[in-house]
């Protein structure tokens, strides 16, 4: 978990009498001598993926569709050892698509295409450049990615919980001094969530059926993604 930044979105602070007379029961919790402040915050965390996700496949033509097939699975199978060879785990390498079908038109009509396409999930991002080069090496010709993801998204999250609440709580402080009130008790704590942000990656741009040749190992930037979540607490504010 790298930096941390706490995000003002969304606030919302409303102050609200609490029961006004001395012997009912306010259903907010609020006692007679208090007073309801609601506070909606955001907060932020930054962090550093640790897995890179990318589909590789190879896509063969041939006179019938057992030639395509035939040399679509001998090449196919050459892409798969080089990501064995690169420690990738059969269970990081999961068919994506598999398709065989006749050419209608072009200069390869009444032709035969076979594809064969596995997604790959790279668990050290600092190889993933390495890996593509590999598979490309070893005959893909259809390839696209990586997705740079965090493998536990939820930890990732929790400092920005954190940030979110100390937002919420330093905005009550605020309001309380602004009223020459303090923080009493805290009635209710509601989480608002996780959002989307837009994650901070260099990537390889999308290669669709590219010639295969010997290439140098694309860089992949691992960069930091962030996530923001937001929470919204009941602040019950008492005289000094």
């Amino acid at each position: 978990m790298r930096g941390s930044t706490i995000g003002w979105m969304a606030m919302g602070g409303a102050l609200a009498l609490g029961a006004c007379s001395p012997g009912s029961r306010d259903p907010r919790g609020v006692a007679h001598d208090e007073v309801l402040l609601q506070v909606t915050a955001s907060g932020q965390a930054e962090t550093a993926p640790n897995e890179a996700r990318f589909s590789a496949g190879v896509s063969s033509i041939g006179a019938t569709a057992d030639a395509a097939t035939t040399a679509n699975n001998t090449i196919m199978n050459k892409v798969v050892s080089a990501l064995e060879g690169f420690g990738v785990a059969k269970a990081d390498i999961q068919t994506q698509r598999l398709t065989v079908s006749r050419i209608d038109w072009g200069p390869n009509k009444n032709k035969f295409e076979a594809s064969n396409v596995v997604s790959v999930r790279m668990r050290t991002v600092d190889k993933a450049g390495a890996a593509i080069s590999a598979v490309t090496q070893a005959g893909a010709n259809v390839l696209s990615g990586p997705d740079l993801r965090v493998a536990d998204p939820e930890a990732a999250s929790r400092s920005a919980y954190a940030n979110a609440y100390k937002a919420a709580r330093a905005r009550a402080e605020t309001y309380a001094q602004a009223a020459n009130l303090k923080v009493a008790r805290i009635l209710t704590i509601r989480d608002g969530g996780a959002s989307a942000v837009p994650m901070a990656y260099e990537s390889m741009a999308m290669m669709d059926k590219v010639a295969p040749q010997a290439l140098a190992a694309p860089p992949v930037m691992a960069g930091t993604n962030t996530s923001q979540v937001s929470v919204s607490v009941d602040f019950a504010l008492a005289p000094k």
